[in-house]
């Protein structure tokens, strides 16, 4: 069974999308087979996956509209065992499309059902506001992992975020969980960060990643090259980070033997990689999709 993973936040530029991005790439990296789901509207997951949106033929729009199969919106990406739904900036108009059409919360939650099980992974980028994509997201998604930016209003607007998962755990998915915490943008050399993890750590009452997401120029670059971090430049401190947030993960879904052994060199994932399969049943590795 898949874990599908929303990476939200009602606050803009807390690195989502980077988050996204990054965590995907990394877990399919150690065996895992990934899918990204964009659904915002501004597409940078996408691209920054190496995904050219200009060139692409059916997104996520084109699917909750039902002018297409989840099959024929999937894409692959530059990084092995990872897959994209990729957006557009169609995507949004399709909140003004959508009003009048019944159970408008779950139409993303019924396209992926049929192709969830296909992935051992299934991340969901989300706008930064509270729209029928964000609820989308949510009913699709098992649980919420939330990007903090190491700044002054950060507490701000995790309360806020957490009140709106109750509410959508309260009246359209009550399986839904925050999967855990993961502070981003951190800079050791100002008290202010530092402050901040305290802080949240010492008042929130979640599940809070070990691993820190520095401020990072190589992080910064990466997207504009339609790469992820770990192939941009693998040896980085950004990518150090998401490896130990992907190692996180997969520790608590109890993907042991898929975690890299620390004396294994980053560029050299072959023997994760060959562990991680072996973990799937024979049933599972018979499934493949039609058009790949």
């Amino acid at each position: 069974m898949s874990n599908i993973i929303a990476v939200a936040n009602q606050k803009g530029g807390v690195g989502k999308t980077t988050t996204t991005i990054n965590l995907s790439a990394c877990l399919a990296e150690k065996g895992m087979k990934v899918l990204t789901i964009d659904v915002d509207p501004q597409g940078n997951t996408t691209s920054g996956l190496g995904i050219d949106r200009s060139k692409v033929e059916n997104s996520i729009y084109q699917l909750l509209i039902d002018e297409c199969s989840i099959e024929q919106c999937m894409y692959k990406s530059i990084v092995e065992n990872l897959f994209v739904l990729p957006s557009d900036v169609n995507l949004a108009g399709a909140e003004i499309e959508l009003i009048g059409i019944e159970n408008k919360e779950y139409i993303l939650k019924d396209k992926v059902e049929p192709i969830k099980d296909l992935f051992d992974y299934i991340i969901i980028d989300c706008p930064p506001s509270l729209n029928i994509l964000t609820v989308n997201a949510m009913t699709t998604a098992n649980s919420i992992l939330v990007p903090i930016q190491c700044e002054y209003y950060a507490l701000e607007g995790l309360s806020q975020l957490i009140h709106t998962i109750n509410l959508v755990k309260e009246r359209l998915n009550e399986k839904l969980e925050i999967e855990g915490v993961v502070f981003t943008m951190f800079d050791a050399r100002t008290n202010l960060s530092l402050q901040v993890v305290e802080n949240v750590r010492s008042n929130l009452n979640q599940n809070i990643y070990n691993a820190i997401v520095p401020r990072n120029v190589r992080l910064a670059e990466a997207p504009s090259h339609g790469l992820p971090i770990s192939m941009y430049d693998p040896k980085s401190a950004g990518a150090d980070a998401y490896r130990d947030l992907a190692d996180e993960i997969l520790r608590q879904d109890g993907y042991e033997q898929a975690i890299e052994p620390a004396d294994v060199p980053v560029d050299k994932p072959k023997k994760a990689k060959k562990q991680a399969k072996e973990k799937k049943t024979d049933s599972k590795k018979k499934k493949k999709f039609p058009h790949f």
